[in-house]
């Protein structure tokens, strides 16, 4: 690749990484959609369960993993709080 074509390619990267999001955008197009609704209510729900069970707290840095990765399966058996890292960097 040419030097110029490096220099250029470089400042495209860096024009894209400082770029603002465009929330709105992206909550019309993909969060209001009534399965993500769906998805994400399911996530709060598993969160409020094992607060009431006393494993997390607000502000704790725990997120609460769902052992055979169904989000939708909020069964006891299924739900653990690990710190947010680790389920994070789960693959």
């Amino acid at each position: 690749m040419s030097e110029e074509r490096l220099r250029k390619y470089i400042r495209k990267e860096i024009k894209s990484i400082f770029e603002e999001r465009d929330y709105k955008k992206e909550y019309e197009e993909y969060h209001s959609k009534p399965e993500q609704k769906n998805r994400r209510a399911g996530r709060n729900a598993a969160r409020r369960k094992m607060e009431r069970l006393g494993k997390v707290k607000k502000g704790d840095g725990k997120d609460v993993h769902h052992r055979n990765r169904n989000t939708s399966d909020n069964s006891s058996e299924n739900l653990t709080a690990i710190p947010k890292s680790k389920n994070r960097s789960m693959k």
